[in-house]
């Protein structure tokens, strides 16, 4: 369904242009064709002269869309290389077919849950279609601009803040495609569409900076709970251990005691059996 709905889209728009093309490139005339006639005649008696004036140049990325009279000449655009026109009744414009690249200014945006950010993003497009955004738009280039900003605006306010930080490429996307169906008319082809920065108030970022290290801290303490956790089962298993066998606790207060002096302290705890000190305790 989807599909289909875009494909008719497509050709509602195709012939809407078809229309507006067909509209422009009707008949000049009696009186139009009579002028177009002299114009003709004038150019080939100046000939010499008028060479310079018929002939033009457009580079490998630019279009020229014929004017005769005021009316479109083709429904195709001249160019690149050398074209002619009639110098009295013809002009015509330029159309540059490069991308063409430009930052959508910071814009202050409400989201969803009522969190005031500000955002801003480079969007990239390219003239598709040369004759109608000559014909369809005075200035394709501005009105692209414009469209872009409201667009960054009127997506983002569908969406929650933490889908705007963590959803940038799926919010770039919807952007791209609002704006190619909506400058698709005006023969305007977006290409790319980016968020560059996202800039949160000074007291939300001291709130959520403050909520990220008592979360680091819970979990510090989690982590430090379960080493003590641990410890207390080893140590547990090490006194069965020793407690199997007298000599073992000997044995471990040697190793406490080569432990202190490999230590270089000037101090040395030596720890006494409980045995020999209730043998003096006696006397």
């Amino acid at each position: 369904m989807e599909m289909e709905d875009q494909m008719e889209s497509q050709k509602r728009r195709g012939m809407s242009k078809d229309e507006l093309i067909s509209e422009q490139t009707g008949s000049l005339g009696c009186v139009g064709w009579v002028i177009v006639i002299l114009s003709g005649i004038f150019t080939v008696c100046l000939f010499p002269l008028t060479i310079w004036f018929c002939l033009k140049i457009v580079q490998e990325y630019e279009r020229a869309v014929i004017f005769r009279l005021g009316r479109i000449t083709d429904r195709r655009a001249k160019g690149p290389g050398i074209f002619f026109i009639l110098p009295c009744t013809d002009s015509f414009v330029k159309v540059d077919l490069r991308t063409v690249s430009f930052d959508i200014p910071p814009q202050e945006i409400l989201t969803k849950d009522s969190v005031t950010i500000c955002v801003d993003g480079v969007v990239y497009f390219r003239v598709s279609d040369p004759i109608a955004s000559v014909a369809n738009v005075s200035n394709a280039d501005f009105a692209t601009r414009l469209l872009a900003q409201t667009t960054l605006r009127n997506v983002l306010g569908t969406k929650n803040l933490a889908e705007v930080l963590s959803d940038r490429e799926g919010i770039a996307h919807s952007m791209q495609t609002n704006l190619d169906e909506a400058t698709d008319n005006w023969g305007i082809k977006v290409e790319r569409v980016e968020i560059k920065d996202v800039k949160l108030p000074i007291q939300l970022q001291r709130a959520m900076a403050a909520e990220a290290e008592a979360a680091r801290e819970a979990r510090a303490k989690v982590i430090a709970a379960e080493g003590e956790m641990n410890a207390s089962r080893a140590l547990k298993e090490a006194s069965l251990v020793i407690a199997e066998s007298p000599s073992a606790l000997q044995l471990r207060y040697l190793q406490t005691l080569n432990t202190i002096a490999a230590e270089k302290n000037s101090t040395i705890i030596f720890p006494l059996p409980m045995d020999v000190l209730s043998h003096f305790m006696r006397k």
